[in-house]
């Protein structure tokens, strides 16, 4: 466009017409509307211990240094289609204007500093949320080990001689050591309150340490997609005291089923937690948990130690074969 050319509107009469009418209004109803997106309390956002304390720190560190770059654009796009507007005759019109040093600098070095601190704090964070790093604590570690199968955890106590399916209880202010692997396909392990995610596989020991500081429950959940029942696994973490956690573990020595060969074999058919509830649980047992004791030593090593060799398709927990063989044949 030449200078002293007049210009021609963006939008034809009846789009202005429109967006006056509609527009407007959707921006004074839209922040009414982004209200109801709440945060869960036990979510990400509500960090209830020093890892998800950390990694809720470090989100913001990043968020707030990228800010420098996107802030600029977010508000300078909408001011210059705003200053340089139809209806503004007072806008300076520059057709031949393409360079300028303080911008070509700015725009070059800001963007270079800010990767160069995002690295560095990367790097920090990264060795510092180590989940093969054990949390520093004057109390010894509870030992928990994690098996991951279709649609539901199975948490084993090797020093109790226990486990639990559908719930996680440890001791509030008391460091909990896992090793995780899967019996099936590859899961993806996490609790949002208390720790991020990690991946656990056949034949493969992952690591993770968390540590509630206060007591409470949290949901715990699988995130790698594995089939029908995915939605359904998840569990309930929950942080007691060590008195109360003294009596649980009681409770579970007491009243729950012998995990033999054989109930482990049922325990690996595909099913959710509350599926499992329904075949092996008793009064004994909260709604969509299941105990098991009499857990033999080696119990968790010897799934891992089964895949260093081939496994037939009937033996895999979580195949048409292996279900079927079980009794309970699975669509896919």
């Amino acid at each position: 466009m030449r200078l002293g050319q007049e210009r021609t509107p963006w939008l034809p009469p009846t789009a202005r017409r429109i967006v006056r009418r509609v527009g407007v209004p959707a921006l004074l109803v839209a922040p009414m509307l982004l209200s109801g997106c709440v945060v869960h309390d036990m979510g990400f956002a509500n960090p209830q211990g020093p890892v998800a304390a950390n990694q809720w720190g470090h989100f913001w560190q990043v968020t707030w240094i990228s800010m420098i770059v996107v802030l600029p654009v977010i508000v300078g796009v909408p001011w210059l289609a705003w200053h340089y507007r139809y209806s503004n005759k007072k806008a300076t019109y520059k057709p031949h204007w393409d360079f300028d040093h303080l911008l070509e600098w700015a725009m070059w070095l800001v963007p270079a500093a800010i990767v160069l601190a995002l690295s560095t704090l990367l790097w920090i964070d990264t060795h510092k949320l180590d989940p093969y790093r054990p949390i520093v604590s004057e109390k010894a570690p509870l030992r928990v080990q994690v098996v991951g199968l279709d649609w539901k955890w199975l948490f084993i106590y090797p020093d109790y001689h226990v486990a639990t399916v559908g719930e996680l209880v440890f001791p509030q202010d008391r460091p909990v050591s896992m090793q995780l692997t899967s019996d099936t396909v590859m899961q993806s392990f996490t609790i949002p309150a208390l720790v991020g995610q990690i991946y656990t596989m056949p034949a493969m020991v992952t690591k993770l340490h968390i540590l509630a500081d206060k007591t409470g429950s949290f949901d715990g959940m699988n995130t790698q997609y594995n089939g029908e029942g995915f939605h359904d696994q998840h569990f309930v973490a929950k942080a007691v005291s060590p008195d109360d956690f003294k009596a649980w573990m009681r409770k579970v020595q007491a009243d729950g089923v012998a995990l033999n060969p054989m109930a482990y074999k049922r325990l690996a058919v595909s099913s959710t937690p509350e599926q499992v509830h329904a075949t092996f649980g008793n009064n004994a047992m909260p709604k969509g948990a299941t105990w098991f004791n009499n857990v033999a030593p080696g119990f968790f090593m010897n799934i891992v130690n089964r895949y260093m060799k081939p496994v037939p398709q009937h033996e895999q927990p979580g195949s048409v074969r292996y279900n079927a063989q079980m009794g309970k044949a699975k669509t896919e």
